[in-house]
């Protein structure tokens, strides 16, 4: 089939750690490819090996090109511009920044901008930065996404760029992947040593925007009976609170962090958990508890930013960093079998209202209005 157009994708978040920007990226351009087989999609990556092995990505209208690690200075103002000339890319998406040259045919993805308002979460270099740049990026690009209306509200009021131009990429979850029928994920639980809906779950990089230390606080108050605590993510940026809260905790023992944890894993880890809670202090989504509502878990969150927005009424809510609210919400799931098996049911039907597909038709349609109107 002839191409109409060549989008190129800076898709170095799949060579970090993961998080929700990779999640977001590896859905939605999965969804991207099989939707239009009259694009060429060129991906930008270091680990072109790894992304030629994740489902979808191998499809004739895929190519990949190597793109070595780098800071996002040389990444922005080199590397990206001379890729797109040296592949005549039409196209080119990025998430959070647009390159430092200017260019037509520029896409970006801006998940959030948390740092305008909870600027102690970041480092002081990352918040100047991300001031000066994510606002030329949302005034200046040609296509302007976001992933959930929290967000397009906040960039709309901080940067003075209409509402009606952000176009809205909802993250969803890949229901072949995550979902609550077992399998064979016994193996899975043995070699971490835990048993089928006998731990409380969280994920999330160990930061203190995620706010682990209000998990630990709460989980001391379950007592020396409590059901293990599995933590999946990697140390971060300022993880000496959590260090010093899980230090602090007389149970440690019982407290599994885990920092090698893939892409196969994760759905097992999450349908086996008897609840997956995420205090998180701010969020633009929150892939996570997406996630695990599909996987067919309760969850419990804070109640902030896009979080709310997220999950609805098909979870609890607790005020952020209140270790009582969130130790008296995991009381109820442990205590109330009726409750858990109600936000189970609502949890199910509440992932399935995500689509990347949907998300796809958003973008497919985003790129063709922008290509046609500029020939």
């Amino acid at each position: 089939m002839e191409s109409i157009l060549r989008i190129g994708v800076d898709f170095h978040a799949f060579d970090g750690k993961f998080q929700g920007s990779r999640s977001h990226l590896i859905g939605l351009y999965r969804a991207m490819i099989e939707l239009s087989p009259d694009i060429e999609f060129v991906f930008f990556v270091h680990d072109i090996e790894g992304l030629r092995r994740t489902l979808g990505f191998d499809r004739p209208n895929v190519s990949m090109v190597h793109m070595g690690h780098a800071n996002p200075l040389v990444r922005l103002g080199w590397q990206l511009p001379r890729l797109r000339r040296r592949h005549r890319i039409d196209i080119l998406h990025t998430q959070y920044i647009v390159p430092l040259w200017g260019a037509r045919g520029n896409a970006v993805t801006i998940h959030d901008v948390l740092f305008e308002d909870y600027p102690q979460f970041f480092t002081p270099v990352f918040v100047w930065r991300s001031k000066l740049l994510f606002r030329r990026s949302a005034r200046t690009a040609d296509i302007v996404m976001t992933v959930s209306e929290y967000s397009r509200g906040e960039i709309a009021a901080k940067y003075g760029v209409p509402a009606s131009r952000i176009g809205l990429l909802l993250n969803a979850v890949d229901q072949q992947v995550f979902h609550p029928d077992e399998g064979s994920d016994a193996a899975v639980l043995a070699r971490r040593g835990l048993a089928d809906g006998r731990y409380l779950l969280t994920v999330g990089r160990i930061e203190p925007r995620k706010d682990h230390a209000t998990l630990m606080r709460a989980y001391a108050q379950l007592g020396e009976d409590a059901l293990p605590l599995v933590i999946v993510g990697q140390r971060d940026f300022g993880y000496g609170a959590f260090d010093a809260a899980l230090a602090a905790l007389p149970s440690r023992e019982k407290v599994h962090v885990l920092s090698d944890v893939d892409d196969q894993e994760l759905p097992a880890l999450l349908r086996h958990a008897h609840t997956f809670v995420y205090p998180s202090l701010a969020e633009g989504f929150g892939m996570p508890p997406l996630e695990a509502m599909a996987s067919g878990v309760p969850v419990i969150v804070a109640n902030s930013t896009a979080l709310p927005e997220v999950v609805g009424s098909a979870g609890l809510l607790f005020s952020p960093g209140d270790a009582n609210e969130l130790a008296a919400c995991l009381r109820k799931l442990l205590e109330d079998a009726e409750l858990r098996a109600q936000l189970v049911g609502k949890g199910l039907a509440r992932a399935r209202t995500f689509s990347w597909q949907e998300s796809a038709r958003v973008l497919r349609a985003a790129f063709l209005r922008w290509y046609q109107a500029s020939q």
